[in-house]
This record gives C-alpha cells, sequence and structure tokens, in this order.
C-alpha cells in the first residue's frame, strides 16, 4: 500500500524524512483550518430550516475573520437597517 511504499523509500532515502513530516503538518494543518471554517464561520449554514441567514444575527463587534490586522471590531458601529 502507499504507507509501506513510503516507509521503504524513508528506510532508503533518511533524507525524505523531513519532507515526509512537513508535508503531513502542512496538509493536517490545513485540514483543520478548513474544518474551522465550516464549523465556526457565519456565513455557513448547516441548520437552513431553524437559521437561514446566520449572518443577520451577528454583532457588528463579532470578529469572524482569523486575525485582523488593522480592524478593531470592538469599536464597529452597525451601518445597514435591522432584518
Amino acid at each position: 500500500t502507499m504507507i509501506r511504499l513510503l516507509v521503504r523509500q524513508a528506510k532508503k532515502n533518511p533524507g525524505l524524512i523531513p519532507l515526509f513530516f512537513f508535508i503531513g503538518l502542512g496538509m493536517g494543518g490545513a485540514s483543520l483550518y478548513l474544518l474551522r471554517l465550516a464549523i465556526f464561520h457565519p456565513h455557513v449554514s448547516w441548520n437552513r430550516k431553524n437559521n437561514p441567514e446566520p449572518w443577520n444575527k451577528l454583532s457588528p463587534s463579532y470578529q469572524y475573520k482569523f486575525m485582523a490586522v488593522t480592524t478593531d471590531y470592538k469599536n464597529l458601529k452597525k451601518d445597514g437597517p435591522e432584518f
């Protein structure tokens, strides 16, 4: 299988071990980030019957981005109408 092939190649060429490690680390990090987006992002609606538009219930001070460099979400005011 694929795992056996990777182990065999790592035994032949030990210089490939860091490559396998960092590729696995990158794939794991990307998977965790996609999982975080699917669960916690306000634009993703898993329950359309009870909450069809979840983004309308967020306050203007809710920080939905992973990292905000220049925006201070605590001081934002709502610009649009109430829905």
